[in-house]
């Protein structure tokens, strides 16, 4: 327990001490940590002496910190821990906390390279079988690999950001050629990402095993999909303006420590992968997420189902002797569980418009409109029954500019 009062219901209790860049309008960002509906601004308890490393802590991101390390993230959080828990350390600690209603959030970390992956075999069954039904949903690959595409690091933003709408070639029914407009057929994916803090040097893989001493902590992402720009242009070779317009995470980087107590058995693999792909035990995370489109939860998406998991993504990423640069962040891939309220996308959730969804004030939506603002909400399980959050990572949709 912590002396400062935080709600049973809070996404920050002192089990979990997020971290985050934050600052009151007209001030430098700086870095803090998230206790309740409060901000410890970490910068200036460090430079007061309180901790250690104030060079990690001043910077405008968290990257110096990321590049630390695994044993300095392990002492300063121990160190946290110390001054929230321990009721004589309240008098020097107090001071530095800032309400959360008073600042702003910014971008966490330099993003260093972004990769997205298709790891939910839910997901890209269901996609197989509306863009392909008369043939295998899966590709002969997936099960032997994580499938991925490299996306655009310049692209990823904040939380709160709003998202304009992408304009690009697309192919509308059975017209023979494309023509050039505003996406009709924009959609979210709910996914869990990963931000890496330890780099690597290039031709240096990095084992599955070794997966938490590169990477620091999880955030929310959404990666808008504009799926009309996406199934012209992605033959062959993949995603590229269908995607690279905008993919939103959530202010708060939950460190890997904190999810100890969700991690679960990742689910059974057929055929086996080969040797650099096998996971240890509990290398999945038992995420809940939740999806709500203006104000409504359309979905409830299962981060424990995952066919691939994060160990097995970083080890495929680097197997190539890919190098990691801190802040790199790679995606888990739109995260959808068995059942129909369960699915990550609209794709999904209306069957490529085939089945609408029907919100309580009467709108239908098939793909997101205007004005649309889509949520992800996700919650872990803690020590002592206590609960993990993650914040939230929201966008509103605006009208697209430029040419038509």
């Amino acid at each position: 327990m912590s002396w400062l009062p935080v709600s049973r219901d809070s996404d920050f209790p002192i089990q979990n001490l997020p971290y985050g860049v934050f600052g009151r309008p007209g001030e430098l960002h700086r870095v803090g940590v998230a206790i309740g509906d409060q901000v410890l601004d970490v910068a200036a308890l460090a430079m007061a002496g309180a901790l250690e490393y104030p060079e990690c802590f001043v910077a405008r991101s968290l990257n110096t910190f990321l590049a630390a390390g695994r044993s300095v993230w392990q002492q300063t959080r121990q160190r946290l821990v110390q001054l929230l828990d321990d009721g004589g350390a309240r008098p020097s600690v107090e001071p530095y906390l800032v309400p959360m209603a008073d600042v702003l959030l910014h971008m966490p970390f330099e993003i260093g390279d972004y990769v997205d992956f298709y790891s939910s075999i839910e997901h890209a069954t269901n996609v197989g079988q509306i863009l392909r039904p008369d043939g295998e949903p899966l590709p002969p690959n997936w099960r032997h690999l994580p499938i991925g595409y490299h996306g655009r690091a310049g692209s990823v933003v904040v939380s709160g950001t709003p998202i304009v709408r992408p304009t690009g070639q697309r192919k509308i029914g059975k017209a023979s050629l494309p023509t050039h407009g505003q996406s009709q057929r924009l959609d979210i994916e709910a996914e869990v990402g990963f931000v890496v803090g330890t780099p690597t040097s290039l031709g240096s893989p990095v084992a599955a095993a070794d997966y938490a001493d590169h990477v620091f902590g999880v955030v929310l992402v959404n990666d808008w999909s504009a799926r009309d720009l996406q199934v012209w242009e992605g033959q062959p070779l993949g995603p590229f303006l269908s995607k690279s317009f905008a993919t939103s995470v959530s202010p708060w980087v939950v460190p890997l420590e904190a999810l100890e107590y969700a991690r679960v058995d990742g689910p059974a693999q057929d055929p086996s992968p080969l040797p650099y792909l096998r996971r240890g035990e509990r290398a999945g995370l038992d995420i809940a997420l939740k999806v709500s489109l203006n104000g409504t939860v359309i979905s409830r998406p299962p981060f424990a189902g995952m066919y691939w998991t994060a160990d097995q993504q970083l080890a495929h990423l680097t197997v190539n002797g890919a190098p990691l640069r801190t802040g790199d962040l790679f995606a888990s891939g739109t995260v959808s569980g068995p059942q129909v309220d369960q699915r990550g996308s609209l794709i999904e959730l209306t069957w490529d418009g085939d089945q609408p969804l029907a919100l309580p004030d009467g709108v239908i939506r098939t793909y997101l409109e205007d004005g649309d603002v889509v949520s992800i909400r996700g919650s872990a399980p803690g020590v002592n029954g206590t609960t993990i959050g993650f914040g939230e990572v929201t966008g509103q949709i605006l009208p697209a500019r430029g040419s038509r």
